[in-house]
């Protein structure tokens, strides 16, 4: 008997002059969005002047609503720090899954005032729950 084995999920960063891009390849879903969240969120923490962040779906091989809710988050750190977020090389299912949702234009829309932190912020926190 033959099983299934999900491809291996990885994700790379790389800087840039503009800012970063994030290579996703494989799954990502419930058991790999978090890891996903974990190293973008901490990578542009360790980078708050981060102009842009693209993510770049070349290698992606699934996505489920995990990982669009993954995606959520990550623009919500990129809209608080101000950087525009871009993603690349999205595969038809990912688009598909994107439009369906209606949350594209949302994730690739310009980072407006109200996207950035301001006056309610409360302690060390944003309202958008980063530090």
């Amino acid at each position: 008997m033959t099983g299934y084995f999900p491809a291996e999920f990885s994700v790379e960063i790389t800087e840039d002059p503009a800012g970063c891009t994030v290579r996703i390849a494989g799954e990502l879903d419930y058991d790999t969005s978090d890891e996903l969240v974990e190293t973008v969120v901490g990578h542009l923490h360790g980078h708050r002047h981060t102009a842009e962040v693209r993510l770049d779906f070349g290698g992606l091989t699934w996505i489920d609503s995990s990982g669009l809710s993954a995606l959520l988050m990550i623009h919500r750190t990129t809209s608080a720090l101000g950087a525009a977020l871009r993603l690349d090389n999205r595969p038809g299912f990912l688009d598909h899954r994107l439009r369906l949702t209606d949350i594209l234009d949302h994730l690739t829309g310009p980072v407006t005032a109200a996207d950035l932190p301001g006056p309610e912020e409360d302690g060390d926190h944003t309202r958008a729950g980063v530090p």
